[in-house]
């Protein structure tokens, strides 16, 4: 019998230390902007009941036939670990009367979901999604205004080179007669589709508009599209959309064949898109879904949102030339080293004081090492400065820093070493 094997299963993968100042760069972006734009931050659990999925994403969509991830816990019930946010959050919305409080109202999330989907670069398992969702809100400002929160987290992210595209999908009173022609469109040219296309022909005709496969775009090219049978609600709302952008500096281009994956969405769909990525190019998107809440068993609430992948934004920045996105060799900190039994004996007091002014401080925790063993631990865990303790200086009320990357060193007065260093680390000379 072989060694059990603890490795990591396909699709997902450990954020090591030296990665993660790249997601707090764009979490305290997301955190930023959330709060400029009024958008409260909401949690919901990584796992739901299977159903919410099923009924509010769509039984007929990829995510729920191929992708989900399913379980039975013991108490026999049927459970999904999360593969998009937008459902979870409506359930909440329902489950907690938020409805009930004043509306619109306007949350984010931040957090992983989980899709069985096929590893590619950018694309795992487990991925994390940043979302915006507005209820309540009935108007084209609102569809505008979550585009402008995504529009606005990639600017100051620091993508330079992205895409909006955007489309309606119509709602309930014109949908109907768009999936009839475009039905009697595909059926004819049925052998031309991939094998996911010749099933989705019979389940949601809409999801072969935006296959990725070159035989199903080239059959989809003089196909009817959703702008041709938009009633005047709809062409009304989507006229709305396009002049708030316009308004707001947002740069679009109108796709009509872009439907998005999930069946709650009905009227304006969106999606933006990166050249960098290559053929699996979109960053994120999203869409107005106003049946959605009604569908988790609320009253009648409009809704629209967005999701962006964050591996997906991570992957951009890292392919330009001069990404933004913060270097782990920075040094930072403060190492504190004995250079005797003295110093040894004031290191706990040292680091509980520079911790307490809130200046980051560690030390070499082996017993026994000297000075320059010690100074090399503080190099190799890139400190910025190394505050030394020895019986001399002790003893004259002094301390010795070293600036661990040019070398200087300069002996300070016990009582002037906290002003000093907050100087230092906030950029002062």
């Amino acid at each position: 019998m072989g060694k059990p094997d603890f490795r990591l299963p396909p699709g997902v993968k450990d954020i090591l230390p030296e990665e993660i100042p790249k997601w707090h760069y764009l979490e305290d972006i997301i955190r930023e902007l959330a709060k400029l734009h009024r958008f409260r931050e909401i949690r919901t659990p990584i796992f739901e009941m299977a159903l919410l999925f099923q009924r509010g994403v769509g039984e007929a969509t990829d995510i729920v036939v191929k992708e989900m991830y399913l379980f039975k816990d013991r108490g026999g019930r049927e459970l999904a670990l999360r593969p998009e946010g937008t459902a979870p959050v409506a359930r909440a919305y329902v489950e907690h009367g938020l409805h009930t409080r004043p509306q619109p109202l306007k949350l984010y999330y931040v957090g992983p979901m989980f899709r069985h989907d096929r590893p590619q670069m950018g694309r795992n398992r487990q991925f994390h999604q940043f979302g915006a969702e507005i209820f309540g809100a009935p108007g084209p400002a609102a569809d505008a205004e979550v585009i402008f929160l995504l529009a606005q987290f990639l600017r100051r992210a620091g993508v330079r080179e992205w895409e909006l595209e955007l489309n309606s999908v119509g709602c309930p009173v014109c949908r109907p007669q768009l999936v009839a022609a475009l039905k009697e469109y595909l059926e004819g040219r049925a052998s031309h589709l991939c094998p996911d296309c010749r099933q989705r022909l019979e389940r949601n005709p809409l999801r072969v508009l935006d296959c990725k496969e070159e035989s199903c775009r080239q059959v989809v090219q003089q196909a009817p599209t959703p702008l041709d049978y938009l009633c005047s609600r709809c062409e009304s709302h989507f006229r709305g959309v396009q002049e708030e952008l316009y308004s707001l500096e947002v740069p679009f281009r109108l796709n009509p064949r872009l439907v998005r994956g999930l069946d709650y969405y009905t009227g304006t769909t969106f999606e933006v898109l990166s050249p960098r990525l290559g053929a699996q190019n979109a960053l994120g998107g999203g869409g107005r879904y106003d049946y959605l809440v009604e569908e988790c068993g609320g009253p009648p609430t409009p809704g629209v949102g967005f999701a962006v992948g964050l591996e997906r934004v991570l992957l951009a920045l890292e392919r330009q030339e001069d990404s933004p996105l913060p270097k782990d060799e920075v040094r930072w900190g403060i190492f504190v080293v004995a250079a005797d039994e003295e110093g040894r004996k004031r290191q706990a007091y040292w680091l509980k004081l520079l911790r307490s002014a809130g200046l980051p401080a560690d030390r070499d925790y082996a017993s026994g090492r000297g000075l320059r063993a010690q100074l090399k631990q503080a190099d190799r865990h890139r400190a910025r400065w190394a505050l030394i303790l020895g019986a001399e200086e002790l003893g004259r009320g002094m301390v010795r820093l070293r600036d661990l990357e040019s070398g200087e060193q300069v002996d300070l007065p016990e009582a002037e070493v906290i002003a000093w260093l907050r100087q230092k680390e906030t950029g002062g000379s």
